[in-house]
């Protein structure tokens, strides 16, 4: 008796368990998933120089804080750290030391196609246009070919930076097919102030350097120096200087702060081209330069530098760089190499 009492309890009990479960699992799966929290901090690594102007701006003016409290993220702190050689802004953000890297194009393509497959870093956007000069302060050497094995010529980076891979290309065009590494032994990596300043004194073996503005503007304020070259007479006109970008990491787990960067970016530029003098303001301010204000916004506002998100002649680069084996990787788009956060644009 106690046999027939019992069971239809037990059936009873059971089935009330069950049903709590099957409730209990449904009410999980109609919850969304936790949203994880982005960052609150955001770190920059940056080369020094006008081609990273729209930075200078975006430090001296708080745009990302601005546009983060705007995407809803609350208070965001940014930072901006300086660095001289392209190699070293690489290496900072590989290694967790800075979020977002800033350098010339193709220290940016080297380091796409060395994370290619694992840190995978990827551009956020293109910073600007601008040519870069090679100067020198020996008056007899006119083009490349009058170079000798004495002279050492500077670069941000060897074998690495905008200037290296230009000068290779101008090289090969020079000397023929197959020359691209014909002065690369006579190539020093220096910062551009430590460049600039070895030329200039002329007494040391420096006697040309590949720079950029406003560093190629000081030295030929100096009647002792000249233009040997420019990018865009290698390169055949304007094409994008330099690069931001990111780890897939960073930019998968950070989708509104990233948004909240480019939208920072793009502030930045409207503001470099609506008030050039202002933005040279930011970027005396920034870098604690005894340059004037309207020495400063005439090289801004100068008709061969262009600030633009939008990537210009980056299969320019890559073609060269992939075949004489700079990098493995050759890339059949721009967009190969850009999140697609700036995919829209007209670039090349």
């Amino acid at each position: 008796m106690r046999h027939t009492m019992t069971k239809p309890f037990s059936i009873r009990r059971h089935s009330r368990l069950g049903a709590a479960l099957l409730l209990a699992a449904g009410v999980a799966i109609l919850m969304p998933a936790p949203v994880l929290a982005e960052a609150t901090e955001v770190r920059f690594a940056r080369n020094l120089g006008l081609g990273y102007l729209p930075l200078y701006v975006m430090q001296d003016k708080g745009l990302v804080e601005k546009q983060a409290r705007t995407a809803g993220l609350g208070e965001v702190k940014a930072s901006y750290t300086p660095l001289g050689n392209p190699t070293t802004i690489t290496e900072a953000t590989l290694s967790g030391n800075a979020d977002f890297g800033a350098a010339g194009v193709p220290a940016f393509i080297i380091a796409w196609d060395k994370t290619k497959g694992n840190a995978n870093l990827r551009g956020l956007a293109a910073l600007n246009a601008q040519p870069a000069y090679l100067n020198t302060n020996r008056p007899e050497v006119k083009s490349l070919k009058d170079f000798t094995e004495k002279d050492r010529i500077v670069v941000p980076s060897v074998r690495a930076s905008y200037q290296a891979i230009v000068l290779q290309i101008a090289a090969e065009q020079t000397f023929g097919p197959g020359q691209h590494a014909r002065l690369d032994s006579q190539t020093v990596s220096l910062a551009h102030p430590d460049g600039t300043a070895a030329l200039l004194s002329g007494r040391t073996e420096i006697t040309a350097h590949f720079t950029s503005p406003p560093f190629q503007d000081q030295q030929l304020r100096d009647p002792k120096i000249h233009k040997v070259l420019s990018s865009y007479d290698v390169l055949g006109g304007p094409a994008s200087f330099s690069a931001l970008w990111t780890s897939t990491a960073f930019h998968d787990a950070n989708p509104k702060l990233t948004k909240a960067v480019l939208a920072a970016l793009e502030e930045a530029v409207a503001q470099i081209k609506a008030d050039p003098q202002e933005a040279a303001r930011a970027y005396i301010r920034i870098e604690n330069s005894k340059l004037g204000v309207e020495e400063v916004a005439a090289m801004i506002a100068h008709p061969e530098i262009s600030y633009d998100l939008a990537p210009r002649g980056i299969g320019t680069f890559t073609d060269f760089m992939a075949r004489i084996g700079s990098i493995r990787n050759r890339p059949a788009d721009w967009r190969d190499l850009f999140f697609a956060d700036i995919h829209d644009r007209t670039g090349s």
